[in-house]
């Protein structure tokens, strides 16, 4: 029986981020959680680039793009969508996951999902950096060991 795991070291990998401008004061941090790990686990700065899009319902495309291109081996996409008193966080949300995971499966493509969905403005600080840890590095890190797995296969 042989197993099969991607390391994490992003020494030789090249990545995308996609960071959403809207709710930034939250995706600044998700997006300097994410620099953190790629630093930490021997990525380039020439290797890191970084999109920024109005909001989260606007990073599937961008994914899809740039998955499209080949350029990258992984992507991260981040983004915090916080529920407010009308249907348009359940829009959103399931727009904005739906879309990156078909981005992914359909170019092969490890597409990173560093999107915060909340139900309040607590919630999301404590997922991007504050008592849950922040969940930009961890998609980073996921992007990592995903991107280093594809390249064994």
């Amino acid at each position: 029986m042989k197993t099969i795991e991607g390391d994490i070291n992003a020494e030789r990998l090249k990545f995308a981020v996609i960071q959403s401008k809207f709710n930034n004061f939250i995706t600044d941090r998700l997006l300097n959680g994410a620099l953190e790990c790629l630093r930490r686990h021997n990525a380039a700065e020439d290797n890191i680039d970084i999109y920024k899009v109005p909001g989260a319902f606007e990073i599937p495309v961008l994914a899809e793009k740039l998955a499209e291109s080949k350029k990258y081996n992984a992507i991260i996409c981040l983004g915090a969508i916080i529920r407010g008193g009308t249907p348009h966080f359940e829009y959103v949300s399931l727009s904005s996951s739906l879309g990156i995971l078909n981005a992914s499966i359909k170019n092969l493509t490890p597409i990173a999902f560093g999107v915060l969905t909340t139900d309040n403005l607590e919630q999301a600080i404590e997922r991007s950096g504050s008592e849950s840890g922040n969940k930009g590095y961890d998609a980073a890190l996921t992007a990592i060991e995903m991107a280093e797995l594809f390249s064994r296969l």
